[in-house]
């Protein structure tokens, strides 16, 4: 007890309480490649450190910006996890210096759904791989309400560097010279920018197939509120987890994919009302999710709440030749019209649920070819409707799509009620059904339709697409009843988003008017996040990305097999190589390292005091040179504490760096609290440990990391004699008149 208690006051520093409050955890699930956490607050904490483990990762801290506070409750979400079982562990942080930890029970992460056509010729759009962790050299930055207009990073290829604000770093990109995979988190409700595109952050990429953006939501509660986001010559685009409310930009849609885009996947996302346009079927907003000129497109897991014109397909392109999009398990809650309406398009529209539609379901018309496949439609008006022919005319002559000539739809396997019209190619109970019908009802999905079944308007056939493998993609379908099971669990924002809304079947299945009492709840929304760990106020410093501001924690951890010789925070040059042998460390596979030879320089500036630590071969224990000063790793791992100022280091012998990180003290709370005017040297130590920097010592005690004091020297003038201790690491506690410091020493 006595060990236990020295090593708490060693830590401690005799500034905090030695038995602080433990954290009570109140939720910890997982989600698609998503673990979450909520903890009540715990007194005197001014922040939290959330650590995560498993599937090879091991106490893994997270950024700040995944910390946020809701009031009563705090709330961590970790994006970027494979599917598997994880651990979090919440730690309170007091008077700067980490307490008593709580971890969660195991948590289990699902993994996404990759599904469609966005995903062809093996491409995986966004930043993220196929198994949900981030793609090599992935940049990180963070968009809040304080830091979207002055998040600033430097861009490959930019006009000007720094680029500052998110519009700015996306016209950045929009040069196609930068191949890093970008991912933006957006948290909280944001509304809008500074500088945006009529209304609109827009993406763009040059369409470089090696480039890949991922924007993303962080939580339940990520809201774009006012402004869309729109596509346009852009490539490997995935967009994810956001709410988008009372859009007014020019363009009208909540998200557009505009012009030129390949491999774009848009999930779980929630789409609201837009304002109102000028046309009459405009009261909604004028659209949620539309798609013209693009290809290789999978929308997927959204959910839309009363939109009025929902998904617009195909745009001007004047040919059937290339173009294919997905559609799969989104919600079309009360929407409208258009799920999809389409033009041209090769489409594949599977397991959605159609959840009380007021106009139509899918459109096909201008050649297009759509397999509608495993669908659930539940008071859908007109689940299906051809241009010119069948349900469209039959009781309008002038039918819904503007007199265009008709696309054919191959149907297998939907569930239907409620509908007011239906009828199948060749059904003996309607006459004419040959001609006047609203879809071709295959008996198989592998059926072929047969090529004199054609439109009415225009001599359409079905392509058959579905059935050709040289196009077609690997999929499992469910069936309706499950299918709609699946989108009322999953669909939109995760846990279903944070605003709650219930339709009243009754009025809401067959009106398409404004819901006044919901566009006034959207018009009110506000967020209940009270702040977010680590989000400055709008001080113009900027935040994230390569800005010379406030630096994220994670530029200052570097693995060379990951990140080669890119950094935001260490400025690196040498060269790189992969035969030098694996090493292992902290639950990490290194398999590419920097050598260290006379032409490789590494340096950074350290604003604050921390533990610098660098991981070569296992057994190296060479030199290595920090500002000049020759030190000796352990066994392949050398530890260092280091005050605020500049770093470089130089060759000593011929050596290979696979791994570096440094840790300030004051974010990581259990290390010494370094003060300038003492340096401890050399680290590691074979015989002397050489005490610079003041003569005011009262005593020096030595512990081990039992919390065993091995050591006391009361008379102590500029070193310490450590050769009758064994190898191993100590904590090195100096006493003077001003105050207490502690060192972390590595004894040869």
């Amino acid at each position: 007890m006595k060990s236990i208690l020295i090593l708490l006051a060693v830590l401690s520093l005799s500034s905090i309480k030695l038995f602080a409050q433990s954290v009570t955890i109140i939720e910890s699930v997982g989600w698609f490649e998503t673990a979450t956490v909520k903890w009540q607050p715990v007194e005197g904490a001014e922040a939290y450190n959330v650590y995560c483990s498993g599937e090879g990762i091991t106490n893994f801290k997270i950024d700040d910006q995944l910390i946020r506070n809701y009031g009563d409750y705090y709330r961590a979400d970790i994006p970027g996890l494979q599917a598997g079982e994880y651990t979090l562990k919440v730690v309170p942080v007091i008077d700067g210096v980490e307490t008593e930890s709580t971890e969660t029970n195991s948590i289990s992460v699902i993994a996404h759904d990759r599904t469609g056509f966005s995903f062809s010729d093996n491409r995986v759009p966004g930043a993220y791989k196929e198994d949900g962790t981030a793609k090599d050299n992935a940049v990180i930055i963070y968009i809040t309400e304080n830091s979207k207009n002055t998040i600033s990073m430097d861009v490959t290829g930019a006009n000007e560097n720094p680029c500052v604000g998110l519009q700015e770093i996306l016209d950045g990109f929009k040069k196609g010279n930068d191949n890093r995979p970008l991912i933006i988190r957006m948290v909280g409700q944001i509304t809008d920018f500074s500088y945006m595109n009529k209304g609109d952050i827009v993406v763009e990429n040059k369409n470089n197939p090696s480039s890949y953006i991922t924007i993303e939501g962080i939580g339940n509660d990520a809201v774009a509120d006012g402004w869309g986001i729109r596509l346009k010559n852009a490539s490997n685009i995935e967009i994810r987890n956001l709410a988008f409310m009372n859009c007014n930009s020019d363009e009208g849609d909540n998200l557009g994919l505009q012009q030129d885009n390949d491999f774009i996947w848009v999930h779980h996302c929630d789409l609201f009302y837009g304002d109102a346009g000028g046309d009459s079927d405009q009261a909604k907003g004028d659209g949620a999710l539309d798609c013209k000129r693009s290809t290789y497109v999978t929308f997927s897991y959204n959910h839309f709440w009363d939109t009025g014109k929902s998904c617009l397909l195909g745009l001007g392109e004047d040919t059937t030749e290339g173009l294919y999009i997905t559609y799969h398990h989104n919600w079309f809650d009360h929407s409208d019209s258009r799920h999809p309406r389409v033009r041209f398009f090769s489409a594949h529209v599977y397991n959605n649920y159609y959840d009380g539609n007021a106009k139509y379901g899918v459109g096909a018309t201008s050649g297009s070819s759509v397999f509608v496949e495993d669908n659930y439609f539940r008071n859908c008006k007109y689940p299906m409707l051809i241009s010119q022919q069948g349900t469209d005319i039959y009781y309008d002559s002038d039918g819904t799509f503007s007199g265009e000539d008709g696309g054919i739809i191959k149907a297998f396997n939907n569930y239907m009620e409620g509908q007011n019209r239906f009828v199948a190619w060749g059904d003996e109970a309607i006459t004419n059904s040959t001609l006047q019908f609203d879809a071709y009802v295959a008996s198989s999905k592998e059926e072929l339709v047969p090529e004199d079944v054609i439109t009415v308007q225009g001599a359409n056939s079905y392509n058959n697409f579905d059935t050709n493998e040289a196009v077609m993609y690997e999929y499992t379908s469910e069936t309706p009843e499950d299918a709609k099971a699946t989108v009322m669990e999953y669909a939109g924002r995760m846990e279903g988003g944070d605003f709650i809304w219930a339709f009243d079947n009754s009025v809401d299945d067959a009106s398409y008017e404004v819901n006044q009492a919901l566009k006034n709840a959207l018009s009110a929304y506000q967020t209940t996040l009270v702040s977010i760990q680590g989000d400055a106020e709008d001080d113009g410093s900027g935040d994230g990305g390569d800005d010379g501001g406030p630096v994220d924690e994670g530029d200052m951890i570097h693995n060379f097999t990951l990140s080669g010789l890119n950094s935001s925070f260490y400025n690196i040059s040498g060269n790189l190589s992969d035969s030098k042998g694996t090493v292992v460390y902290n639950g990490l596979t290194l398999t590419q390292c920097l050598k260290i030879e006379s032409a490789t320089s590494i340096s950074f500036t350290s604003t604050q005091n921390g533990q610098l630590t660098l991981v070569f071969n296992e057994g190296f224990e060479g030199k290595f040179k920090v500002n000049g000063t020759a030190y000796y790793p352990t066994n392949g791992i050398l530890n260092l504490d280091i005050a605020a100022g500049d770093y470089e280091f130089t060759k000593g012998d011929v050596a290979n760096l696979y791994f570096m990180s440094l840790e300030y003290d004051t974010t990581t709370g259990v290390k010494s609290r370094v003060d300038e005017r003492i340096k401890l040297y050399p680290n590691p130590v074979i015989d002397y440990i050489s005490i610079e920097g003041t003569n005011s010592i009262i005593k020096v005690e030595v512990y081990n990391m039992q919390g065993i004091q091995v050591m006391l020297n009361e008379n102590c003038q500029s070193f310490i004699d450590v050769r009758s201790i064994p190898s191993g690491t100590y904590l090195v506690k100096i006493v003077t008149v001003k105050d207490t410091q502690v060192h972390t020493v590595f004894k040869k």
